[in-house]
Parts: C-alpha cells; sequence; structure tokens
C-alpha cells in the first residue's frame, strides 16, 4: 500500500492518504470557503484523490472494464465535512472475483484508515440494475450516479437503463416512494417544528428536497421551484456548519449546539438559526405537499383513461368539470381554482374569498390559483371591508382544513401582505418544551381549535381574532401579553372591527392566560383571587369568549398544557368570576365548620395519635378528574413535607392542597385537616393503609424521606441537556388580604413540594394552602403562608421567607 507521504506533482491532494487528509483539513479550516463553495471543492478534493487510487489499483490488479461512481449526497457534490462516502464499484463481470476484491480493498482501506465513514458496494451494471428494481432507496442513490474514475461507458449505460425503469415504473415506485415519506415524517416529525430538529430526516430536510428530485426525474410532476435551491443550500449549510461544531456526521441540531453553529453561520443567535431553519423546511415540505398532491392527480388520470376509452370510444376524454365555490372561485379536479371570469387585479377581497371557500369545502388550494393572486390582487383598503373581514372569519372558522390553505397563501406572501405584523411571528421558534408548534402555527392551531367551540359564545367572531392574535406579541422586547394587546388593537381596527370590539379583543390578548394561570396558581376560596379576575375582564361575554379561548389556546399548545383537572378549575373560577360580575358578592372562604367526614377522620386521628386519612376518585360531570386524599393528623411540626414527602415516594403528583386546623366541638382539641388534590405517576393508586403506614413512619422519623427520594433520583438520573435555570422563589404582592402567597418555579422533580415543606417549617410559617402546576419539565408552586398566629407576613420577613426557600431549593 502507497506510504502516507508519497505525493506527486500532478496530484495537489497527495494520492495517499496523508496527503489527502491535509488538503481536507486545510479546506475546512478555511474561512473564505463555506457553503456550495466547500461543499464543491471538498467533492472535487476527495474526486482527485479517488481516481489517484482507482488509477493505481486497476494497473496494480491488472482488472479493466471498471468505475468507480459515487451515489447519493457524494454523487450529488454534496459532501459535508462529515459526510459519509457513497461509492459503487462497477464492473463488466470478465474480471476474476481475486481480482475484483484486491481492487475493492485497495480503495476502501485507505478510506477507512483515514476515519472516513464508507457505504459501498461491488456489482455488475445488471446487478446494480437487479438491486436497484428490488430495493427502493438503491434505486434513488443510483438516479444520482457520477463517474469518479474509470469506464464512463459502462456507467453511461447503467445511468439510462436506471433512469428508463425508473420512469416505466413510475406509477408504481412513486406511490411507494409517498409512503415511505409519511413513515419517516412519522418517525422523525417535523422539522419546522422541532427543537433539535434532525436536518436530514424529518419532513422538509434534506432527504425530501432527495425526494422531490428523483419524482421530477420520473417525468410525472415536477415540484416547485421557486424558493427550493436557496432552501437546499440553507439546510446544507446548517449541516455544514453542525459538523465542524460537533466534529462528527451528525445531523441533529441539538440544543446545546445551536448558539454555536449560529455563530459559524454568521447568525445574531440560536433563534435567527432555528427561524431560518424553519423558513427552509417549511419550502421544501409545501413543495413537498404540491408535488405529491400533482403526483396523485395525474396517476389518477392515468388510471381513469383506460375507462373513458371504453365509455366513449374514439371521442376522447372530456375537461373537468368546474362547480362553483363562490363568487370568482371553483372546484376543479379536487382542487378549489379560480374561475375564468375571475379578475384578482379588480376585486382585492378574492384572496381571503378564494381561500374561506377552499377551507369551508375541505379542498387544497391550486398552486397556480395562489401564485396568481399573490401576483394580481389589488391590496385591501384599511380598515378593510366589511366583506374582506368575514371571509376572514369564516376561514379562521373552517377547522383542520383552514390549515393546508392557510399554509399555501402564506407560502406565496398573501398572508404577510394582508396581515403585515403576521411577519414577525412566521417561522418563530417556542423554547419552551410544552409548546409544539412555532408562534405562528400556535396561533392557526388554537384557531382550528376555538372554531369547534364557537357554539358555546355569543360572539364567535371575537373568539376566532382572539386565537388568531393571543401570542401576536412574541418576537417583541417585554411581556407578550402587554405587547401583543397594542398590536392586536392595531390588527383589529386594520380588519374593520369597531372601536368597541377592538377594546374586546385587547382585553382578550392582554389577559390569555389569566384564567388558567389563577385557576392552577391561586386560592379560588379566597375573595380577593375572584375580585382581581372579575375586575380585569370587565364583562360576563368577554368573560365567555376568554374561558373558550383558554380552553382552545391550551389545547394547541399541546397535551400538557390542558387536562380534565385544569378544565374543572378553571370552570370552577369562570363561575366564581360570572357571579361577581353579575352583582354577586365575592364568596369568602368556606367556614371552618368540619364536614362529617373532616369530623371522624379527626376525631379517629385524636383517638389513635396517629395520622387518618381516605383517598377516592374525585367526579365532576361523570368524568374523573382526579384522587381526593383526605388525612387528619394532631397537631404536630412537619405535617406538610411529610404528607407530601410519601406521596412522592409512591408516584403520586400533587396537583393542590389544602390545609386547616379544625377546632372540635367540647374542646376535645385541635386537628390537622389537610386535603389533597393528586394523580397516579403511572395509572394505579396505592393502598390506603400503606400510605398510613409510611405516613406514620416518616412523622416519627423511622422513615427518612430525603434519603429516599435521593435514591430515586439517584436510580432514575435525568437525561443530560441544557442545564435548567436555577429555582426562583418570590412574593406575589396585592394577591390575598388573608395570606402571604409565595410562587416557586422551578425544575419538575422528585419530591419539590416536600422540599418547599421542608424549607417552609424551618422557617417558621404555617401553609394554609398550596396550588401546583407543572408544564413539561418546569414546576410552578404557589403556596399561602401565614404566621403562628394566622396573619400574612410583613413584607421583611415574607421576603426573607422566600430567600430562605429559594437557598434550600438550589
Amino acid at each position: 500500500m502507497t506510504s502516507v507521504e508519497e505525493t506527486t506533482q500532478d496530484d495537489p491532494a497527495g494520492s495517499g492518504p496523508g496527503g489527502y487528509a491535509e488538503a481536507r483539513l486545510r479546506l475546512l479550516q478555511e474561512e473564505s470557503r463555506s457553503g456550495p463553495s466547500r461543499r464543491s471543492a471538498l467533492s472535487g478534493l476527495t474526486d482527485q484523490w479517488l481516481n489517484a487510487q482507482f488509477a493505481r489499483a486497476a494497473r496494480e490488479t491488472g482488472v479493466r472494464g471498471a468505475a468507480l461512481v459515487a451515489v447519493g449526497g457524494y454523487g450529488r457534490a454534496d459532501l459535508s465535512p462529515r459526510s459519509d462516502l457513497d461509492l459503487l464499484l462497477l464492473h463488466d463481470g470478465k474480471a476474476r472475483p481475486a481480482e475484483l476484491s484486491a481492487l475493492a480493498d485497495r480503495l476502501w482501506y485507505p478510506v477507512w484508515d483515514l476515519g472516513l465513514a464508507l457505504d459501498h458496494s461491488v456489482r455488475t451494471p445488471g446487478e446494480a440494475r437487479k438491486t436497484a428494481a428490488e430495493d427502493l432507496k438503491a434505486h434513488l442513490g443510483l438516479l444520482d450516479a457520477r463517474l469518479v474514475s474509470g469506464d464512463a461507458g459502462l456507467l453511461a449505460g447503467l445511468r439510462t437503463a436506471v433512469l428508463a425503469d425508473w420512469r416505466n415504473q413510475a406509477a408504481r415506485r412513486l406511490p411507494q416512494l409517498h409512503a415511505l415519506c409519511r413513515e419517516r415524517a412519522e418517525r422523525a416529525g417535523e422539522l419546522r417544528f422541532l427543537l433539535e430538529p434532525d436536518l436530514k430526516e424529518a419532513r422538509g430536510g434534506l432527504r425530501d428536497v432527495t425526494v422531490l428530485r428523483a419524482v421530477a426525474a420520473s417525468w410525472l410532476a415536477d415540484a416547485p421551484r421557486e424558493g427550493l435551491a436557496e432552501a437546499r443550500r440553507r439546510l446544507l449549510d446548517a449541516r455544514d456548519a453542525l459538523h465542524l461544531v460537533t466534529g462528527r456526521a451528525t445531523d441533529r441540531l441539538a440544543l446545546q449546539e445551536q448558539p454555536q453553529v449560529a455563530a459559524r453561520l454568521g447568525l445574531l443567535d440560536a433563534d435567527a438559526l432555528l427561524r431560518e431553519v424553519y423558513e427552509a423546511a417549511r419550502v421544501v415540505a409545501y413543495a413537498g405537499d404540491v408535488t405529491w398532491r400533482e403526483v396523485g392527480r395525474v396517476l389518477r388520470a392515468r388510471a381513469a383513461r383506460p375507462r373513458l376509452r371504453g365509455l366513449l370510444g374514439t371521442r376522447g376524454t372530456t375537461a373537468p368539470e368546474r362547480a362553483p365555490l363562490a363568487e370568482g372561485v371553483v372546484e376543479s379536479d379536487g382542487e378549489a381554482v379560480l374561475a375564468l371570469a375571475a379578475r384578482p387585479e379588480r376585486d382585492p377581497v378574492l384572496p381571503l374569498r378564494f381561500g374561506a371557500a377552499a377551507a369551508q369545502a375541505g379542498l387544497p388550494v391550486s398552486l397556480h390559483a395562489v401564485r396568481r393572486l399573490a401576483a394580481q390582487a389589488r391590496p385591501l383598503p384599511v380598515p378593510w371591508p366589511a366583506e374582506a373581514r368575514e371571509q376572514l372569519l369564516t376561514l379562521l372558522g373552517a377547522g383542520e382544513p383552514m390549515v393546508g390553505v392557510w399554509e399555501a397563501l402564506e407560502a406565496e406572501g398573501l398572508i404577510s401582505r394582508l396581515l403585515p405584523d403576521w411577519e414577525r411571528v412566521r417561522c418563530r421558534p417556542q423554547h419552551n418544551p410544552v409548546h409544539t408548534w412555532t408562534v405562528d402555527r400556535h396561533l392557526i392551531e388554537t384557531a382550528v381549535r376555538a372554531s369547534a367551540l364557537t357554539r358555546r359564545v355569543g360572539r364567535p367572531d371575537l373568539l376566532l381574532m382572539a386565537a388568531l392574535l393571543h401570542d401576536i406579541g412574541k418576537g417583541w422586547p417585554g411581556d407578550h401579553s402587554l405587547v401583543g394587546e397594542t398590536i392586536a388593537r392595531d390588527m383589529a381596527v386594520r380588519v374593520g372591527f369597531d372601536a368597541e370590539d377592538t377594546a374586546v379583543l385587547g382585553t382578550l390578548v392582554r389577559h390569555h392566560l389569566l384564567l388558567v394561570d389563577t385557576a392552577t396558581r391561586r386560592d379560588l376560596d379566597d375573595p380577593a383571587t375572584v375580585t382581581a379576575v372579575a375586575r380585569a375582564v370587565g364583562s360576563t361575554g368577554t368573560l365567555e369568549v376568554l374561558h373558550a379561548l383558554t380552553e382552545a389556546d391550551a389545547l394547541a399548545t399541546g397535551p400538557a398544557a390542558w387536562s380534565t383537572w385544569r378544565g374543572s378549575l378553571v370552570a370552577d373560577l369562570v363561575r366564581r368570576v360570572a357571579a361577581v360580575l353579575s352583582g354577586a358578592p365575592p364568596a369568602g372562604p368556606e367556614p371552618d365548620l368540619p364536614t362529617a367526614e373532616q369530623e371522624r377522620l379527626a376525631l379517629e386521628a385524636l383517638r389513635t395519635g396517629e395520622p387518618v386519612l381516605t383517598l377516592h376518585a374525585r367526579q365532576e360531570e361523570d368524568e374523573a378528574v382526579g384522587v381526593e386524599l383526605a388525612v387528619a393528623v394532631p397537631d404536630q411540626p412537619g405535617v406538610l413535607p411529610a404528607v407530601s414527602g410519601v406521596l412522592a415516594l409512591h408516584r403520586l403528583t400533587v396537583r393542590a392542597a389544602d390545609l386547616r386546623f379544625l377546632e372540635l366541638p367540647d374542646h376535645l382539641g385541635e386537628v390537622l385537616v389537610l386535603r389533597w388534590r393528586v394523580a397516579a405517576e403511572y395509572g394505579a393508586l396505592p393502598q390506603a393503609a400503606r400510605l398510613r403506614t409510611d405516613l406514620v413512619r416518616a412523622l416519627d422519623g423511622s422513615l427518612d424521606v430525603p434519603a429516599k427520594l435521593a435514591g430515586r433520583e439517584a436510580a432514575y438520573p435525568r437525561r443530560r441537556g441544557v442545564v435548567p435555570p436555577p429555582p426562583r422563589v418570590t412574593v406575589v404582592p396585592d394577591v390575598s388580604p388573608l395570606a402571604t402567597v409565595l410562587e416557586v418555579r422551578a425544575p419538575d422533580a422528585v419530591g419539590l413540594l416536600h422540599r418547599i415543606g421542608r424549607a417552609l417549617e424551618a422557617a417558621g410559617v404555617r401553609v394554609r394552602s398550596a396550588h401546583v402546576s407543572t408544564l413539561g419539565a418546569n414546576a410552578v408552586d404557589t403556596v399561602y403562608v401565614v404566621d403562628p398566629d394566622g396573619k400574612p407576613l410583613p413584607p421583611t420577613a415574607a421576603a426573607a421567607v422566600a430567600a430562605q426557600v429559594q437557598t434550600a431549593l438550589t
């Protein structure tokens, strides 16, 4: 084998692996070379080295009638810094097996010696063609076959045959390819909505660009070309930078690498990187949708043609029927298209009417029609005429079919032209893992969810518009709800809402998180809580719409954001606020008179001197909304951390906790009664007797709860990833006149409430109630605390307690 030092004057890369490795390293370190130029240069450098290797190996082994062929990404000259080499050793079948094996060894081993990944095969043209017929992925790779060295005629014959096979078998192979794409998208997700996207395999990624090339090669359909080459370049540039940052052949853009990748690409930050990648993926995914729809249309037409010939004889076929949908809009061949008499240049409402008619009919829109609208439609006057506003609301109210129509209009720039503020949220990432979608898609999904709730409200138009605008402030500095209120008011005026409705939309956007945050983090028995919400909302009509918006927003966020339990808490809050807005005084806290069950538990606890508990499912409107645990304990220190710790050990998630001291009649004594709302982490509830036994042990000190919880965490360590921000404990002012309210924001962890309880016990305060809210990996726990006399803490003492709890959690 050639030595590492061996080089030739005519081969600057060096025919040996050392020379190529040095030249390759110099190329990758050149700051002036990036993007397509570097990929082309790297492919050319690799071609040069492999050409020299092949020439020497063929000479040494005496093999004739062979060619070294690049396939796949290397065949397209798309080599990223850590890309593998896809190589095919093509031969005419005349060489002896031993000679072929020796030739292959002389080619493959130098590649492996450099640590490069290699995908290789040795075949005759007939064998390669047969493999392609049996393996769809192999067929795709051969469509990009390119000669590196050797017999050009051998490859030319194979390319001609493979391409002819691809076109002749398109009617069978393209549906198979589409099925593979759908399976891959299901497995890898949609690139433009992933926080850690796979640049190659996710839907809208580089693999889909390759698929679109293959579809075009079939001559059956072609992808929309506008922006596709630029989108491909952006994705390849991002992958190049990722390879250089990590030093690995990876396609997954992990969170911890995004800032460095962004810097290498000259972008401002990770958000700018993600947005650029999402934009590219959107272009690719949209091109794929249009292309596959066209493939389906052509294949259906081909299948129908023989039947039509049989029915019509030699008279030929008929043109597709055109069924009217709206003024200027018709259905033709399964798509919404413009009528022959449509005049976009004279009808500024036509883009919205076209989209609304298509969505209401559940039809995709014609690419040609959307492009004609983008090129010819006149801008709408401001404020919009009533018809334009009605058509927008009709589009938003169409439900799921609206999504595809909206994306088609957005892809051609019509949405940003109609609503300029939309540009700010388009393809904007959301780093909260609770969110499934980017900001723009989340707004659309919220409108889809809201469309199913329009029968619940008196003003469905305000609900749909608020759904579209509620997060419009994201991407601007400051609180997105406050910023969004101003933007929403401007957009409402633009769309043509009157002053009163504009004010309501501003209120809905500003307070779109109010109900769920209050219901899950505040004490609803405190009159100040309900009064504050009523003051912010202002009217029962606004409250009704806000309730529906809250549900639609949460359902569109992701599975962790809404549940039957959250829904029941929000509904309870809405009922209380509606009563206040109707003129009733806010209900005060329930009197401390014990219920029959509480009195029974308290008496039993006094009699035994030990904790007593009951555990039962809570029903609401024939649906289980959680499990209620009632515990009665003779007054003693450490009850809250003991109970919460035992619940954590038994894998019970705490959703809410209420604590009260009951003075039993006849001076029998005082008992602490705790009412908990819990949920089983894995579905099965523990036995009440086991809970009681462990609680007794926790209170008497024979069960070391902190050590048990620490053992649990050590046994199931968290997956390594981005380090979460540290816990933060704050005093929330002006919430309750009855207690001091502390808000704890921390990474969700086993026994978090137990640690909070221990810190509060150490601070010498009593907990009146606790409210737990968990979204994804983050928890927001709110505790109402009082001093030993049952009064709110002075400001300085409250701040000191908050600092003490934060120190304990940190």
